[in-house]
């Protein structure tokens, strides 16, 4: 038996909703380029800001381009669709801006979706879209997270949704997520880890507690994790002291070496003298400050990053690889498993995963985050115990 290839992808479209034009045909070439080179058997693309910021005006062109994606013609092998959209933001307490995609190519006959309410798997057929609330469909378990979680706005629209599928009998859950952002980059820097970063971590342990309370399968978390680089500790590792003056509009801080300004910082401005260190050359410098996935690292894995960060990027469509001047570039949009998940990964010859993981669209205006893409060869036989 063949073993069937998987991609996952991830992308926050909150801009791109917002001011779809070029940025949408940039975001649906690229998506078929990266389906194109790799040909999987099983798509499943997790979206989040569903209808941008102003979804209330923009949520009938976000659903617009999902039925893009399911009548495409670069898609037309895979005749097998599903789609659940969380749109209702008529129902605040509930209302996540998510969205899960999944497509399966016609040479894939050994599949099927979870039925939570009739704790079974059912086959599929056809193409059938959930636009709704979700709070019915079968097929998803969807939450937004308590109020308490994020004290500081008075709502939010954070939450995670995760559905259950049987490929090749390979059981496995996908979870699409969104966390907290940094509401400010003077806080960010004043403790480490950040008060964002605590809350992020307070939600990741909720929803692996979730994942935990019903089922042992193994799962994928991608999505919008906003995890940020430890800013104090990036700024205190170059060494430069602060100067803070205040503005009409707030605090800034100036940090200078040898009397020159190297960084600037506002609430939500970060402009750095050297923004090259953002791309491919220092990725391996950065990393060394991607604290957020450590207190993780028992219950989840992570292929090696080897990309640029993934946020946030000019909404300009002349500089789609330049990073914009509000937060430090960070590795938001991610790929993480279980590690009974990672087992589901096809093994090379010399034992290592045969797997790619990585950002696309780094030369087109995508919004102000770059998608992010697993693809890897599930094994489709389970290894027989020994006598």
């Amino acid at each position: 038996m063949e073993s069937p290839g998987v991609l996952l992808i991830t992308s926050n479209i909150g801009s791109m909703s917002d001011e779809p034009g070029e940025i949408e045909k940039n975001w649906l070439q690229e998506f078929h380029k990266t389906v194109q080179d790799h040909q999987p058997a099983f798509i499943a693309l997790h979206l989040q800001e569903f209808g941008g910021k102003n979804y209330q005006e923009n949520m009938g062109s976000a659903e617009h381009l999902i039925r893009k994606l399911m009548t495409s013609e670069e898609l037309s092998q895979y005749d097998c669709v599903r789609a659940f959209i969380d749109n209702d933001f008529t129902q605040p307490d509930k209302f996540t801006a998510l969205g899960s995609v999944y497509f399966i190519h016609d040479s894939l006959r050994s599949v099927q979706i979870y039925d939570f309410q009739e704790r079974r798997f059912v086959s599929l057929s056809g193409h059938a879209a959930w636009i709704s609330s979700l709070e019915d469909c079968p097929n998803v378990h969807k939450e937004r997270f308590p109020q308490d979680f994020w004290t500081e706005f008075a709502w939010t629209r954070k939450g995670f949704m995760r559905t259950r599928w049987l490929i090749h009998n390979r059981m496995f859950d996908l979870v699409n997520l969104h966390f907290f952002h940094d509401a400010s980059n003077l806080v960010s820097c004043d403790s480490s880890p950040s008060v964002y970063s605590s809350n992020r971590r307070r939600a990741l342990y909720h929803v692996l507690a979730r994942l935990q309370d019903d089922s042992d399968a193994p799962f994928f978390l991608f999505g919008d994790f906003n995890f940020r680089l430890d800013l104090k500790s990036l700024i205190q590792a170059q060494g430069w002291p602060p100067s803070v003056t205040g503005e009409s509009d707030g605090q800034i801080v100036a940090y200078e070496q040898d009397g020159e300004v190297q960084l600037v910082m506002k609430i939500k401005m970060f402009e750095h003298q050297n923004a090259k260190i953002f791309q491919d050359d220092s990725v391996h410098m950065l990393l060394r400050f991607d604290h957020e996935p450590i207190p993780f690292l028992n219950e989840l894995t992570e292929v090696q990053i080897s990309f640029p960060p993934t946020y946030p990027f000019s909404e300009n469509v002349m500089k789609p690889s330049e990073f914009m001047g509000t937060r430090c570039p960070a590795w938001c949009d991610r790929v993480f498993m279980s590690h009974t998940a990672r087992g589901l990964l096809q093994k090379g010859k010399d034992g290592e995963d045969c797997v790619q993981y990585g950002r696309t669209g780094g030369d087109v205006c995508m919004g102000d985050h770059k998608p992010v893409f697993l693809y890897f060869k599930m094994e489709s036989q389970l290894e027989q115990p020994e006598d």
